[in-house]
């Protein structure tokens, strides 16, 4: 805990003094672009990823980086989308999974999962993409999937996800009025690349050539 205190008390006498200007600006209110999904994974920090200041990301984390389907039962999520979606009117929403991901690890293996009944029934929303993985390889529903998929089901699962999330009557309206884009990332912890897909893809491209209009424009 001594790091953290000691952070806490470098943002207080240095971080904070040298962006008094940014802070004092968002002490009002917010406006960020994008909507940014993600686990919550120790490894992963969605500002240091995207080299955004605070204010810019409206983040929603949890284990697995699931978005559930839109129910008429209310839950954390939700609530979060709509808000994110309705009244702060993102433009962008980014869902990002990432290698190594403990959660996928166990979809691929729920049987494992013994004595963790909330962890098994919160990753019964990666079902079906873990479905998608056994039905390519020719895999029994029934059997666990070996760890050499792990990879494949991170990607499926994003899009996966990304699918729940149109399911959303609030983001259902924006798409439909195209005031609102998805992407969908997988972040690679050891190298350092994302590679991405669309709203209505089904493959990942690499970083640079997804956005490669962007970073055209961002370079000239």
């Amino acid at each position: 805990m001594e790091h953290i205190v000691r952070g806490v008390l470098d943002f207080r006498e240095n971080v904070y003094p040298e962006r008094k200007d940014l802070f004092g600006a968002l002490a009002d209110g917010q406006s960020p672009e994008v909507l940014f999904f993600t686990c919550s994974d120790s490894r992963i920090d969605p500002n240091l990823l995207t080299g955004s200041n605070p204010g810019d990301l409206f983040i929603c984390r949890n284990a697995g980086n699931i978005i559930p389907p839109h129910s008429n039962e209310t839950g954390g999520m939700t609530a979060s989308i709509e808000y994110a979606v309705a009244v702060l009117k993102v433009r962008h929403i980014i869902v990002c999974g990432h290698t190594d991901c403990g959660a996928i690890k166990g979809a691929l293996d729920v049987g494992a999962l013994k004595g963790l009944p909330h962890v098994k029934e919160w990753l019964g929303h990666c079902r079906s993409a873990m479905e998608i993985v056994r039905e390519r390889h020719n895999i029994a529903t029934d059997a666990c999937l070996d760890s050499q998929y792990l990879n494949e089901a991170i990607e499926e699962n994003v899009l996966q996800q990304v699918q729940h999330l149109r399911t959303h009557p609030a983001v259902a309206a924006k798409l439909a009025t195209h005031k609102v884009q998805i992407h969908g990332w997988v972040y690679d912890i050891k190298s350092g690349e994302i590679r991405c897909c669309g709203q209505d893809s089904l493959e990942f491209k690499k970083f640079d050539d997804f956005y490669a209009d962007i970073i055209n424009r961002v370079r000239k």
